[in-house]
């Protein structure tokens, strides 16, 4: 099952358990939830490329006691709406589930329209918004369920690439899959995959994040050692002030390795855009060699 299988799956549960929630599409998903749209008529709604103005009608839904959820592709959720966000929930304190695809390059061959690898450091400069990045189908089923209900807006970043570890994740709390001496690795959701390939030979810790808003800060203060590697699947650099802020007076090392910030002008599968990147294992591995090479 892929993470937008396990989507529908997920809310299809929830919206016949729960009378608050609201399911709301950007014109994608429509096929896929399909049974929903029959079983839940005035609960499941596509309002189509009107990204600003749906964003604004949930926070009237949400206004009213309800639980808005609302999807689409990354760069149309997070850029396009991005002052709906900031005001209507934000501002407001209001709850919203925006539930994304395509981010960081998903839509590989798309180009800039759709690609969307600066979605979290974008959404993270809004005072209270939560960020969970699941790294595999049944991680964003544990964790929707878990933050579906609270009062925050959050985003859910689904990925095209997931991992394949039964992790015993928990919302807002890092998962320590390994502990090593070399050096302290952050990995964020589908990173965790190519670094476990990459990972033989070298004794690391490796600390898994699967929300980075709220981040914890505590369990990588208690675990750091030796130089710290974020493996990012977005822009490298966004997590580098939570990272910062956990370690606080200590010295210490920051390599990011992800997407580079730059425009990605080639095109091509999401594999190659990987390997242009150094996403994956191959790389991956380069930049482990090279942060240990001091």
């Amino acid at each position: 099952m892929s993470s937008r299988q396990q989507f529908v799956a997920t809310l299809e549960a929830l919206l016949a358990a729960d009378d608050r929630l609201f399911l709301i599409l950007g014109d994608i998903g429509v096929f896929g939830f399909r049974n929903a749209f029959a079983r839940h008529p005035g609960r499941v709604l596509n309002i189509g490329i009107l990204e600003q103005a749906t964003v604004s009608f949930a926070a009237g839904l949400a206004a009213e006691g309800f639980i808005p959820v609302f999807h689409s592709i990354a760069p149309f959720v997070v850029e396009r709406a991005l002052e709906q966000l900031k005001v209507d929930f934000c501002y407001q304190q209001l709850p919203i589930k925006l539930v994304s695809v395509g981010a960081s390059f998903d839509y590989a061959s798309l180009g800039c329209t759709h690609h969307c690898p600066e979605d979290v450091a974008v959404l993270l400069a809004l005072p209270g918004m939560q960020v969970v990045t699941p790294g595999n189908p049944r991680e964003f089923d544990l964790l929707f369920r878990a933050s579906y209900a609270n009062a925050s807006p959050t985003y859910y970043r689904l990925a095209e690439r997931s991992h394949s570890l039964p992790l015993p994740v928990e919302f807002g709390r890092a998962t320590v899959v390994r502990q090593g001496k070399a050096a302290t690795v952050v990995a964020v959701g589908p990173m965790l995959e190519p670094l476990l390939q990459a990972a033989e030979g070298f004794d690391l810790t490796i600390l898994y994040y699967a929300t980075v808003a709220p981040f914890d800060r505590d369990t990588l203060a208690a675990m750091a050692s030796g130089p710290v590697i974020c493996l990012e699947p977005f822009y490298q650099g966004t997590l580098a002030g939570e990272i910062a802020a956990a370690l606080g007076a200590r010295t210490f090392r920051l390599v990011h390795h992800g997407v580079p910030r730059e425009f990605l002008t080639k095109y091509g599968k999401i594999g190659e855009h990987e390997q242009a990147c150094g996403l994956d294992a191959a790389g991956v591995r380069r930049c482990l060699q090279e942060a240990l090479r001091g």
